[in-house]
């Protein structure tokens, strides 16, 4: 191996020639050398592979014809070293399936051997094209690291958000209970106890956040079941014990939805334990999530005294238009469906 007459270069650029014809290597040194490029010769591809994992070599041209082995031999194993260089195919050949071939195995470019002796320009040309195209892919790769970097570390402080907002939220609904066995008055009792349900909600998507991998979107179906088991807890606490049945498809949801469908899941959960069984009657509360074609629809429904959503609302009608509020975000309406039996609510959106 022997290095040529362009030393280091002025370019600093480094090339490998693989050939077995000692004589045109000195002249493709000599010609690359006036170019700025330091050139490197290998008579064979055992001792150009060797070179190449020593490293510091930006290109490397190649020749077809070697003995025991052609440059399509070669060319694969080139291809596999780890951060291989571009390699430009240089061929007698005038076969073009020779060029498609080496182009096909990974080659950068390829340059035919010709008689006259304009094969060292064209594989200068060559070379300074190849090496300006490496350059533009390698700082695509820089430029396409760095995005993923920043986007990562956007995710990690959105993760770190939606922690403390979950915290901060879990304070606010401590506070409440808190303030809930401060009162006597049972309306102010109540009240209290509906605003923790609705903090509680919230603060399941934001927990859901920063467990997740996904910042952006909340696996739905597990987001409800953990909800309704909180549901289920304060209910009982609070002396209304109505068991709550969930069916829900697995989905992934927008955050901004996923908050709105919490919401309205509480809502009506929430007016079901209130309304929907007379005092020490058992009953159970259905809530079911399902996809339809492009769209997401929520049923909550019980076996109870029923409701239309026709009338005075029951209550002091907070629940009612904190729902129509939500289902708004959502671009729908909640409708009541007619059943035989107890009420069903309907809300159908894009999901």
């Amino acid at each position: 191996m022997t290095t040529g007459p362009g030393g280091s270069g002025q370019t600093g650029i480094r090339i490998l020639y693989i050939d077995d014809d000692a004589g045109l290597a000195r002249l493709v040194q000599r010609s690359l050398g006036v170019r700025g490029y330091a050139v490197e010769h290998a008579a064979d591809g055992a001792a150009g592979l060797a070179r190449l994992r020593e490293g510091g070599i930006d290109l490397v041209a190649l020749d077809h014809h070697m003995p025991g082995q052609t440059g399509l031999d070669l060319l694969p194993e080139i291809r596999a070293l780890p951060d291989a260089p571009p390699v430009v195919y240089v061929t007698g050949s005038e076969d073009s399936r020779v060029a498609v071939a080496a182009l096909k195995a990974g080659a950068a470019d390829y340059v035919w051997k010709d008689l006259q002796g304009q094969f060292r320009e064209l594989l200068g040309e060559a070379i300074a094209t190849a090496l300006g195209a490496e350059a533009m892919r390698r700082d695509k790769e820089r430029a396409e690291a760095e995005v993923r970097a920043a986007r990562d570390r956007a995710e990690l402080l959105l993760r770190e958000v939606n922690h403390r907002v979950a915290n901060s939220l879990a304070l606010v609904a401590a506070l409440a209970r808190m303030q809930t066995t401060a009162v006597a008055d049972p309306a102010a009792k109540a009240a209290l106890e509906e605003m923790q349900a609705r903090i509680s909600a919230i603060a399941g998507i934001h927990r859901r956040l920063y467990t997740s991998e996904d910042v952006e979107a909340v696996e739905l179906d597990a987001y409800l079941g953990s909800l309704v088991e909180e549901l289920q807890a304060a209910m009982k606490a609070a002396g209304r014990d109505h068991a709550i049945r969930l069916h829900a498809e697995p989905v992934r949801l927008a955050t901004d939805k996923a908050v709105s469908v919490g919401v309205v899941v509480t809502e009506l959960v929430t007016n079901a334990y209130k309304y929907a069984y007379p005092a020490e009657e058992p009953g159970e509360i259905r809530v079911a999530l399902r996809r339809s074609a492009d769209r997401l629809e929520l049923a909550v429904e019980d076996d109870g005294v029923g409701w239309t959503g026709e009338g005075k609302p029951r209550g002091t009608g907070l629940g009612s238009r904190i729902v129509k509020a939500m289902a708004t975000n959502l671009r729908s309406a909640l409708v009541y469906s007619p059943a035989e039996r107890g009420t069903r609510a309907l809300l159908s959106f894009e999901g």
